[in-house]
């Protein structure tokens, strides 16, 4: 997706028809069109201000925004809990063995609350992969569901149709 282009667009007959061939009903119109393809340029102009009245696009707008473009094309939001699980896991695992060996070794008492801390810690990071795991699969669903051709080919014989 280009950074800094307006929403106008002129496009070929074979683009139109790429997008209405979609059967998405809720279409994240700047990256459909980043999508589909095509020969694209940028018309530079100098945009005149705002003559009249205040814009309504304000920040929670914008946060939406930014959150249907990156869910309509990416199920990396629901990939990284499997991340996030496997680093919390991890690390209470690390500090368990940590304390394991302190206790073992060196002969220090280890008080009840970071033994609590540890174990609670670590399930918690299982059930963040497990649920990771489950974001992977709805994902991938999600996904099919869309149900966007696998390619859109161009036309040979025609010289620049997409």
């Amino acid at each position: 997706i280009e950074e800094n282009v307006g929403d106008f667009r002129l496009m070929s007959r074979a683009v139109v028809e790429n997008i209405k061939q979609m059967p998405e009903r809720n279409l994240f119109m700047k990256g459909v069109l980043s999508w589909v393809g095509g020969k694209t340029d940028v018309v530079k102009y100098a945009r005149a201000e705002r003559v009249a009245g205040d814009s309504k696009f304000n920040g929670w707008k914008l946060w939406n925004l930014a959150l249907e473009g990156i869910t309509s094309f990416s199920t990396f939001p629901l990939r990284i809990w499997t991340y996030i699980g496997l680093f919390i896991a991890g690390m209470s695992f690390l500090y368990g063995a940590w304390m394991i060996i302190d206790k073992l070794i060196f002969g220090n008492n280890v008080p009840g609350y970071p033994s609590l801390l540890v174990s609670v810690l670590f399930l918690g990071g299982v059930q963040l992969i497990g649920i990771g795991i489950l974001g992977e699969y709805i994902g991938r669903i999600y996904i099919e569901t869309k149900q966007r051709p696998k390619y859109i080919l161009k036309r040979k014989g025609f010289k620049s149709e997409i």
